[in-house]
């Protein structure tokens, strides 16, 4: 029973860790190289992280520079940009490209905050799947007779309380992120 415990909050732990690598791509009007984490470039048939073509830095607090090390792949770099969901137009100028965030209008904002809510919702509902898992089978335990009454009915709590925990971090993680969208 209690690697079934460790199970589900390992489990819980990871979805937690995906909403926070999905909320560091959430474009909060500030240049944040964690937007081009989902975009790939076809490097030699490949598709390849821009990272791991380019050199990406943050010059000002609204742009992104893009330097690729191979100068050929310039023009798939701005197309994938293009192709991608992250609504900045590139500007290349035949050696680098430059991303430049606009300042984000209230009505973006508000849409955006609605993203992150829905988000947090996913993974709140993933973790309340992982807890209906836990429990099933802990029940199949004690149907098996490996556990007693007692013993399962402790395990129902601890994976409840599991549960809590993880969701009001969901919770956390949502307000903190909806705060830094709305204050800039």
């Amino acid at each position: 029973m209690n690697e079934l415990l460790k199970n589900t909050e390992e489990k819980m732990g990871k979805t937690i860790s995906a909403l926070e690598r999905d909320y560091k791509a959430v474009r909060a009007g500030r240049a944040n190289v964690s937007v081009l984490d989902r975009i790939s470039v076809d490097y030699y048939g490949a598709p390849t992280p821009i990272q791991q073509v380019a050199a990406v830095s943050v010059p000002e607090a609204r742009m992104i520079v893009i330097q690729p090390w191979d100068a050929s792949i310039l023009k798939d770099i701005e197309k994938a940009i293009l192709t991608s969901d992250i609504g900045i137009n590139p500007q290349n100028d035949g050696k680098i490209i430059r991303l430049n965030f606009p300042p984000l209008t209230e009505e973006r904002r508000k849409e955006i905050v609605k993203e992150v809510k829905k988000t947090a919702e996913d993974s709140k509902v993933a973790i309340r799947n992982l807890r209906r898992d836990s429990l099933d089978k802990l029940k199949a335990l004690k149907k098996d007779n490996k556990i007693t009454e007692d013993d399962e009915s402790n395990g129902e709590k601890k994976i409840q309380n599991l549960t809590d925990k993880f969701c009001k971090e969901v919770d956390e993680l949502a307000t903190l992120k909806e705060k830094e969208i709305m204050e800039i």
